[in-house]
């Protein structure tokens, strides 16, 4: 027996309407036609779909049957098409973003709060881009999106600016590195720095200062959470260096201090890298949008 969609449709249809007539206006097609293809889906299934000579007309067990099934799969169906549609009109989709900068996770959450509201159909992920290469993953479209500071060229890869930010020299007001007005690189030896948990060549102060300047500092000492950084800092444990959006709270405390790195001071870019095929939907708009906006907010206060 060859079960079709249309079937399941027609045998729904019928019964919902009592009758030929009416589901064949339902189904926008002709009474002779419905007839007809009631009439072979009998054939083919060796016993009747309906109580003849019944008003309304009544389904047979095996009718019965048939829309149990069609009352199953016919919304499985409909909701695969409307999410098909969406995909193609840019409606819904999936946004899996891996971030190769540790302190962006406090940047990037009210933007995804913000972004959920208005695209509720789209499947939102985060994962630690330091775990893993994340920019073969983006090729690989094991995720869609990837915060980076390190453009590259990459085919089918396009790097989107996000913003400009400063990284800058953190230290407790005790510290005697806070009288001087900016920081170089020689002011590390004999200190002990405070970084993220992240290799050095995805730190800002190795990558733009120490490596170049082939200084190294008296230790380094890890912490998973800014606050954990902040506060070692503010104990005189250690000094640290953070992007300046990330210690904008910091420059109204009286417990640190925060000073430029170098006299002209140091200045980084985050990207947005995405498969360049992506580019034109509309969720991936937007979401660069609320990132840059995003981050004008937590540069000005």
């Amino acid at each position: 027996m060859h079960i079709e969609f249309r079937h399941l449709r027609t045998i729904k249809a019928i019964h919902e309407a009592g009758g030929l007539a009416k589901a064949a206006d339902l189904l926008n097609t002709t009474q002779s036609a419905l007839s007809h293809q009631v009439k072979g889906l009998e054939d083919q299934a060796g016993v009747e779909l309906f109580v003849r000579r019944s008003k309304p007309l009544k389904l047979s067990a095996a009718g019965t049957r048939l829309l149990r099934l069609a009352e199953q799969v016919l919304p499985q169906i409909e909701a695969t098409v409307a999410e098909f549609t969406g995909l193609r009109d840019g409606h819904s989709g999936r946004m899996h973003i891996a971030i190769e900068c540790h302190a962006c996770f406090e940047w990037l959450f009210p933007v995804l709060e913000h972004f959920r509201r208005d695209w509720a159909d789209v499947d939102v992920d985060i994962r630690p881009g330091l775990a893993f290469d994340a920019l073969p993953a983006l090729m690989k479209e094991e995720v869609d999106l990837v915060v980076s500071s390190d453009p590259e060229d990459i085919a089918g890869v396009e790097f989107i600016e996000l913003f400009d930010y400063a990284p800058v020299f953190v230290a407790s007001k005790d510290h005697p590195l806070a009288q001087k007005e900016y920081i170089e690189a020689a002011d590390f030896r004999g200190e002990t720095l405070i970084t993220y948990p992240v290799e050095r060549s995805r730190l800002d102060i190795f990558s733009q200062l120490l490596i170049p300047a082939k200084v190294e500092p008296a230790a380094v000492r890890q912490a998973e959470l800014t606050a954990v950084i902040l506060l070692l800092v503010a104990s005189n444990r250690g000094v640290s260096v953070l992007p300046d959006w990330v210690v904008r709270e910091v420059k109204y405390s009286s417990d640190y201090v925060t000073r430029p790195l170098t006299k002209n001071g140091l200045t980084r870019r985050l990207y947005a890298a995405i498969r360049s095929e992506e580019r034109d939907k509309p969720y991936m708009q937007r979401l660069i949008e609320l990132a840059r906006v995003e981050a004008r907010k937590l540069q000005d206060a």
